[in-house]
């Protein structure tokens, strides 16, 4: 069996060892901040001692040697390792609010005076800077407007994705909780009829059969299902032969219960035939 490993990188505050912890449960050997040089004999050492499915987990602890991972890790890839890397990330204002509840010391911190809010605002954006090359080449989770249960299913989804496909992942979002930070591509569907104006709909979901009957007779919505599909399934080969692994699709409408949500349900059906299409509804994901 071909050696798995599933690299947890991402912002401090952004919730890595709940996600290294959601891979634990899944049965995978994990281990935390490990340093960058010591990648090469970790792998080697684990595939002989604990089997094939190993999480590591890197941050910008390492700062000095994170430039030696992406190359690492395409070696580990040529040499028929299936690789998978998850960037956890947040808004500046969810990670500044973080810290403060939990008046956690930020690794690249040096003293007390470097956190008040200015000073702890540059050290983060120094961190995404450091940590640039490794989100490029990563799937990215935003993590700012998800609970620690909701970021533990989406880690676990991608599990069984198959590694040499292009995954789709369509995300409903409300626009009124800001746009999701790891979404490639996101659309606009607060012009479609809304069915929070239809007082028997307006406490039911996308999910809801009646809600999903109301949007199916409105040309618009129809409209915008289609045009939407013909532009993804115009770029997704390209996207493939790009070695792309994920593509993230958010679809934002004003509260994220009812048009987002059945359209993500829809191009979930539509692209599920010929890719790996997986499902989030941030929204209701956390209820």
């Amino acid at each position: 069996m071909a050696l798995e490993i599933v690299l947890i990188t991402g912002m401090s505050g952004s919730g890595k060892s709940v996600a290294l912890h959601a891979l634990e449960d899944a049965g995978y050997y994990c281990v935390d901040n490990l340093p960058p040089e010591l990648l090469p004999a970790f792998v080697a050492l684990e595939h002989r001692h604990h089997g094939n499915r190993v999480a590591i987990a890197m941050d910008v602890r390492s700062a000095t040697s994170l430039h030696q991972v992406p190359l690492e890790l395409n070696r580990l890839r040529s040499a028929g390792v299936s690789v998978q890397s998850v960037f956890l990330d947040a808004t500046i204002d969810t990670l500044v609010r973080r810290f403060s509840e939990t008046r956690r010391r930020h690794p690249l911190s040096h003293d007390e005076l470097q956190q008040g809010r200015r000073a702890l605002v540059q050290i983060i954006e120094l961190e995404r800077e450091l940590l640039a090359e490794l989100r490029e080449q990563s799937h990215v989770i935003d993590t700012s407007s998800i609970r620690a249960s909701q970021l533990q299913s989406y880690v676990k989804s991608l599990i069984p994705a198959d590694t040499g496909q292009l995954t789709l992942v369509f995300q409903s979002f409300a626009f009124k909780r800001g746009v999701p930070v790891d979404a490639d591509y996101v659309f606009d569907v607060r012009m479609l009829p809304n069915p929070h104006y239809e007082p028997a709909l307006r406490d039911l979901t996308g999910l809801d059969g009646p809600v999903a009957d109301f949007l199916r007779q409105q040309p618009e919505v129809a409209a915008m299902r289609t045009h939407i599909a013909q532009f993804l399934a115009h770029w997704l080969d390209l996207l493939d032969r790009n070695h792309r692994s994920y593509v993230t699709v958010a679809i934002g409408c004003t509260g994220g219960q009812h048009r987002s949500v059945y359209l993500v349900e829809r191009l979930a059906e539509d692209f599920g035939s010929r890719w790996t299409a997986l499902r989030r509804h941030r929204e209701l994901d956390g209820r």
